[in-house]
């Protein structure tokens, strides 16, 4: 697939997208709040600084974008044609991050539950995100 954009218009559009309150992540935090969870945000203390912290559960959502870290069977998970070498690396050093910090939050007694960008619109994975956090709290108790 051929880029539509020259190389400096790209790199310009590239360096816009950022890690932190991404639509998703603010349409997540939208729900879990209506929904009556309270949590905090990129919590420095936390390996990996996950997007959404909710210390009564011990339990951290991420909020993942599909291409960046590659969404198993996703049609937004594709590998660019451009430069292939780099975005081979990137990707997968973006995978091989998530498990790190997912690996050390377990150790810290954390746990980790993961909503998908391309699922964020659908109510019932957010529903299910909801009851998921619920669980973890039923199981804390028993």
């Amino acid at each position: 697939m051929v880029d539509i954009v020259d190389a400096t218009t790209r790199s310009r559009m590239m360096s816009g997208i950022r890690g932190r309150n991404t639509k998703p992540e603010l349409v997540v935090r939208r729900f879990l709040h209506r929904s009556g969870f309270r949590f905090r945000l990129h919590d420095r203390r936390l390996p990996g600084r996950p997007d959404i912290v909710l210390p009564k559960y011990r339990a951290v959502v991420e909020v993942r974008g599909c291409f960046w870290h590659q969404h198993p069977g996703c049609h937004l998970a594709y590998m660019p044609s451009s430069n292939r070498a780099f975005w081979k690396k990137k990707l997968e050093g973006n995978a091989t991050r998530d498990l790190r910090n997912e690996t050390a939050l377990k150790a810290k007694g954390w746990r980790t539950l993961v909503i998908w960008e391309c699922e964020v619109p659908q109510d019932k994975a957010l529903h299910r995100l909801a009851r998921q956090i619920r669980k973890l709290a039923t199981n804390r108790t028993t």
